[in-house]
């Protein structure tokens, strides 16, 4: 039981907060209480299995495309010397930049039966103009495929992190004893990173389930796109609740997975000692394999969208039309605000555990809603605003579609980038500190303001940027929560490919990677600090 001493206005103002954050996931795992509805049968007698089954696919097939390029990237620019590998070290993460439903947009055109792709292989073979060489993109493979060159990334960063922290002296012995590479990889390296890899596997398949643009624009039937349809086609939100209580209860399940294999990781790291391992270098053949191994990744995941959106921006007329300016400013206006709140609440939250006693479960709490999708978190806001709307409907206070429901879901879903950095940052400073500020006569206000603040100048200015850079590709709650003509970068995206409209949506998918770059800078220096 949580016990909280010497209870102040600083305690009330963060269980304020927390319950915030709470309401909306209680209102979705409260629809359950409320009934099903014919609707709820319908979809259970004949959608829910077919939900069921593609998300496991999805799951299943892009759980396995990321080990396999995660793995073997991170294991080659760890252990090997090769052309291009000082490149790779921090390239092979620029896939983050790239949403995935952007990606799948990409795809679409680029292996169309007139797109890029079929055109040049038309041309190099003089083949006719009805031959096709590349199946239908639109499918479960095509969907792994999109999903797995998107975020390989995740699994790579942590697996190359684990690598790096196995004792040379380990490496070196299982060589001495006559075994291979190739042998020591899979018998000696990937069994002692294996917590490793479980956390960015549970972290991809969170993000998998979570997905709502990249499915709905290949048409796959999943949670997600079965709660989108049931709230918007059938006007059914006590449906879509229940829908969504289903996926958040297996997305609990991965985070839960995630958080033991956690724990794994930082038990064996701390067991380490001295890692300088000198990379091996490799011959011709070799070492021509391992760059094409690390190219084509960062290759189809960055490079590929981006040319190909350069090529269709090149195509239009008006480049920068009015709606995209608006679109911009609005996504600008919205991320900021956000990502400020973000940092100020993780800042505030951050101090009341070190100066108050507040209790670090209660700010692990608040960080598990970066687990929750979008969609859903939309869906138990949007509940949650109608309920109070209902109840202060005498008053003419309607907050429902206001940006106010917006601004809550960026929080909820981003509070744990802001915290995971913060948290970090105050540790570095030392108790000491505070305990002498205060003998010298400063209250808890002003050493926040004075001294800590000061500290955790760069901390607050990483967490923002990662923060608005993460929100500045969020689909599924900004296409549900916005207010009224209120598009996003994202939502311009989506509406214009929705209608077929590939090349006018190319330059605001450039601008939406661009700002996707902004975290990939701070995620490099991350990698490059844990390897000194």
């Amino acid at each position: 039981m949580i016990k909280i001493k010497n209870f102040s206005l600083w305690h009330f103002l963060i269980l304020l907060i927390a319950g915030i954050f709470l309401m909306p996931l209680l209102f979705i795992v409260g629809s359950i209480f409320s009934g099903f509805s014919d609707n709820f049968y319908h979809l259970y007698d004949n959608l829910l299995l077919e939900y069921s089954l593609n998300s496991l696919y999805l799951v299943l097939g892009v759980s396995f495309l990321v080990t396999l390029i995660g793995v073997s990237t991170a294991w080659l620019v760890t252990f090997f010397n090769f052309y291009g590998r000082n490149f790779f070290q921090w390239s092979l993460i620029l896939p983050l930049a790239v949403p995935s439903y952007l990606l799948a947009y990409v795809f679409t055109e680029f292996f169309d039966h007139s797109g890029t792709a079929n055109n040049i292989l038309r041309n190099i073979l003089d083949a006719e103009p009805s031959v096709i060489f590349f199946p239908n993109i639109r499918t479960i493979f095509g969907a792994i495929v999109v999903f797995g060159f998107t975020l390989y990334p995740y699994v790579y960063m942590v697996s190359r992190v684990a690598f790096m922290n196995i004792p040379s002296s380990v490496i070196e012995a299982s060589l001495l004893l006559g075994k291979n590479s190739i042998s020591t990889l899979f018998n000696l390296s990937i069994p002692l990173i294996r917590p490793a890899i479980i956390a960015g596997i549970t972290l991809v398949a969170m993000e998998t389930l979570a997905d709502f643009g990249a499915v709905q624009h290949f048409a796959i039937p999943t949670f997600t796109t079965g709660i989108f349809r049931t709230w918007t086609g059938l006007y059914d939100l006590t449906t879509a609740l229940q829908l969504s209580t289903i996926l958040l209860l297996v997305i609990f399940i991965f985070l839960t997975l995630e958080r033991g294999s956690r724990n794994k990781i930082r038990y064996a790291n701390s067991a380490t000692t001295n890692n300088s391992f000198k990379p091996v270098q490799l011959k011709k053949f070799n070492n021509a394999i391992a760059f094409v191994v690390c190219f084509l990744p960062v290759f189809i995941g960055f490079f590929l969208p981006v040319f190909e959106l350069l090529n269709w921006s090149s195509q239009v007329d008006t480049l920068i039309s009015t709606k995209t300016i608006i679109a911009a400013k609005n996504t600008l206006y919205i991320s900021f605000t956000a990502a400020m709140l973000t940092c100020l609440i993780a800042l505030l939250i951050n101090f009341a555990v070190r100066s108050f006693g507040l209790p670090q479960p209660i700010n692990d709490l608040l960080s598990a809603g970066y687990a929750v999708p979008g969609l859903i978190l939309a869906v138990g806001i949007t509940k949650m605003f109608t309920n109070i709307d209902t109840l202060s409907s005498n008053l003419d206070i309607f907050i429902t579609g206001s940006i106010f429901g917006l601004i809550l879901a960026y929080i909820i879903k981003s509070y744990a980038i802001s915290n995971n950095v913060l948290n970090s940052s105050f540790t570095s400073i030392p108790i000491a500190l505070d305990e002498s500020a205060q003998t010298l006569g400063s209250n808890r206000l002003s050493l926040l303001k004075n001294i800590h603040v000061p500290l955790l100048r760069t901390g607050l200015i990483t967490a923002f940027l990662l923060v608005m850079g993460e929100l500045i590709k969020e689909l599924p709650a900004t296409l549900i929560l916005r207010p009224f003509n209120f598009d996003t970068l994202s939502v311009s995206v989506y509406l214009l490919a929705s209608e077929e409209r590939m090349f006018e949506a190319a330059f605001p998918g450039l601008v939406i990677i661009i700002f996707g770059l902004i975290p990939i800078y701070f995620l490099n220096n991350l990698i490059l600090s844990n390897n000194k």
